[in-house]
């Protein structure tokens, strides 16, 4: 009677070995997975730092264009009444230095020294006055310094 009652009713669950294999499978999935994702992770925060980039120097554009050929002392003067920008963005360089709205002002054409943050030629007899970069040195993932941009 037991042998019969089980023939009726078929296989009851999974065995081990199929428990097993869809383990291992899940596993061998989340290894690929994970790494793009955290890749993708840091893409967007490059992204992101370079349309900040973008919105910075193009307030400072447009702040040019309205003070007749002058830049500002320095970038936080683009947030004054939230004409130009409403608070200067956080220049973002993943794996390398934490966010940060600073701006390294300087007078001189070695403009980067790779602390982070902006950094800002505020000197009108600097052949780069007006220039903005992100204060890092290293490399992007498409390998490009974040300097160049």
């Amino acid at each position: 009677m037991k042998n019969s009652k089980r023939s009726k009713l078929g296989k009851l669950g999974f065995t081990l070995i199929e428990l097993m294999i869809v383990v291992a499978i899940i596993g061998i999935l989340a290894a690929i997975a994970i790494p793009k994702f955290a890749e993708l992770i840091r893409k967007s925060n490059e992204g992101s730092a370079k349309g900040n980039l973008g919105a910075v120097r193009s307030a400072l554009s447009i702040y040019y264009g309205d003070m007749e050929g002058l830049y500002p002392v320095n970038l936080v003067a683009l947030t004054a009444n939230g004409k130009y920008l409403s608070a200067v963005p956080k220049a973002k360089a993943p794996n390398y230095h934490t966010d940060s709205a600073t701006a390294r002002e300087n007078d001189s054409t070695n403009a980067v020294n790779d602390g982070g943050g902006w950094s800002y030629v505020n000197y009108p007899g600097d052949s780069n006055f007006g220039t903005l970069w992100v204060n890092c040195s290293h490399t992007d993932t498409k390998g490009s310094v974040w300097t160049n941009y």
